[in-house]
């Protein structure tokens, strides 16, 4: 069988609700809902973390993002670092002799040359390397030189380089990753496309990010169709998913004129959002069509994480692993897309929380239907100075997205000294009888609660100590 081609699109903040399809129409996304009746559409895919960066270290790995270093998306402290030990998806398919892309939102190495994506495996990158970009005024990093925008709307530029690039290599295998930053604020849209949200009833905040996503829709379309214009639709593994769960809230400087910051939308019940481990935060929608490869289409209910795709697209592609590569935590799941026998379902871990890791605060392990949370503690800054400590890093932040020829290098700042409290009680729920985690049952299965307390804390304890060896040139946090 011939190599399939890849394009992996992947969105920014967008859960199960900001579909046509699962929001009973409250957002437009005609192509998306499409894609869903034609595809296999996965019910139970999960990040690798409820937050992008290290979300994305995993799907780019195969390895949990601790383990990696991605811990945090705070790019300015270097904290966004994917390790230069590690094999990125980029290098894997550049080895075995595809044409590799990145389009988009990197955010895995913001600052420093050695994080670039053109040194990560990726031969052409075009968009910006840290966690936002103002879809106005911003700067388009094309393999390493700084292009200002001429006024188009970035997720239309983004788009334009995705088909450009399919066409300049519709005669090699390629892996195109397009990375759109919508609907991550700043919450910026064509009016054209907010208007009939604000006159259908929703809030401006709301309104602004439907129509973000409305955009990018079209963009996705375009994509598709470049795709059947070139002949290469039956043979390229074509997938659409999300970085985390909605972002219901925006930070003071992005909140829109006649907003309230509030973006607090419909998820389908699913409890949570960006930033926690409950399902709201990490179970996201993933859409595969692969016309020559996998027969049928419909729902898919096998478990998946993104610390699986990595090496189910090397078995799709039958790719060679590279020479150093790092043991992968994920594992194929093409025998169970093609119907067979299901997989015995592994246990898949999760946590976050800012800057370096607190294992008792915001994670979560899940084993079949059974998942243990360990709720998320306020980790507040110590004292007032640790507090402007972190308001700078803030600012810094904000300082880089719009000048980025001025912020060149991660601070060299300290961590912000934070109160840690004693943790509450964790938390579980069978996911397969209650998906919107209402239901705890702590008290009624304390033996296998206290099992999974257990799993969770040894596979923090193991992932920290591998962080810990990355070398002292690239160490962050520790």
């Amino acid at each position: 069988m011939k190599r399939p081609n890849f394009v992996l699109i992947m969105a920014d903040d967008m859960g199960y609700g900001d579909f046509g399809t699962f929001s009973e129409g409250r957002v437009r996304t005609p192509f998306l809902d499409s894609l869903i009746d034609e595809s296999i559409c996965l019910s139970q895919n999960y990040t690798g973390s409820p937050v992008c960066s290290p979300s994305r270290a995993a799907l780019l790995t195969g390895r949990y993002p601790i383990r990696t270093g991605a811990v945090t998306p705070q790019e300015t402290l270097g904290y966004d670092r994917i390790a230069l030990r590690e094999t990125t998806l980029g290098d894997v398919f550049k080895a075995n002799g595809y044409a590799t892309g990145l389009i988009g939102k990197w955010h895995n190495g913001a600052l420093d040359p050695r994080y670039h994506p053109n040194a990560r495996g990726f031969d052409e990158f075009a968009g910006f390397r840290g966690g936002w970009a103002d879809y106005w005024r911003y700067h388009m990093d094309c393999n390493g030189s700084m292009v200002p925008s001429d006024g188009t709307y970035m997720t239309d530029a983004l788009t334009s380089e995705a088909t450009a690039f399919i066409e300049r290599h519709a005669d090699e295998p390629f892996f195109l990753s397009v990375m759109y930053n919508a609907p991550h604020t700043p919450l910026h849209a064509p009016q054209k496309f907010v208007t009939p949200y604000i006159e259908a009833g929703f809030s401006v905040d709301v309104a602004i990010v439907y129509a973000m996503i409305e955009v990018m829709d079209r963009g996705v379309e375009q994509i598709s169709e470049t795709l059947r214009r070139q002949g290469l639709y039956d043979d390229t593994v074509f997938m659409f998913t999300c970085d985390n769960g909605p972002a219901f809230g925006v930070r003071w400087d992005h909140v829109p004129p006649g907003g309230t910051g509030d973006t607090t939308r419909f998820n389908c019940g699913l409890n949570g959002a960006k930033g926690s481990v409950l399902e709201g935060g990490v179970r996201v929608p993933m859409v595969l069509r692969w016309p020559s490869g996998l027969d049928g289409e419909g729902e898919n209910h096998q478990f998946t994480h993104f610390i699986d795709w990595l090496p189910t697209f090397m078995d799709m592609a039958e790719a060679a692993p590279v020479a150093g590569m790092r043991r992968l935590d994920g594992a194929s799941v093409l025998p169970q897309l093609r119907g067979d026998t299901p997989r015995t379902e592994p246990r898949r871990f999760w946590q976050m929380n800012a800057y370096s890791p607190v294992g008792f605060s915001n994670a979560a392990v899940r084993d079949g239907d059974w998942k243990l949370v360990r709720p998320a503690v306020p980790l507040l800054p110590a004292t007032p100075e640790d507090q402007k400590l972190a308001d700078d890093y803030v600012l810094l932040d904000i300082a880089y997205k719009y000048e980025p020829e001025r912020v060149t290098s991660i601070a060299q700042w300290p961590e912000p000294e934070r109160i840690i409290d004693n943790p509450p009680r964790p938390e579980l729920y069978n996911i397969a009888d209650d998906p919107l985690e209402l239901n705890d049952l702590w008290d009624k299965h304390p033996d296998r609660a206290a099992k999974l307390l257990v799993d969770l804390e040894n596979w923090f304890d193991e992932v920290e100590a591998e962080r810990r060896t990355i070398p002292d040139d690239e160490r962050i946090g520790v």
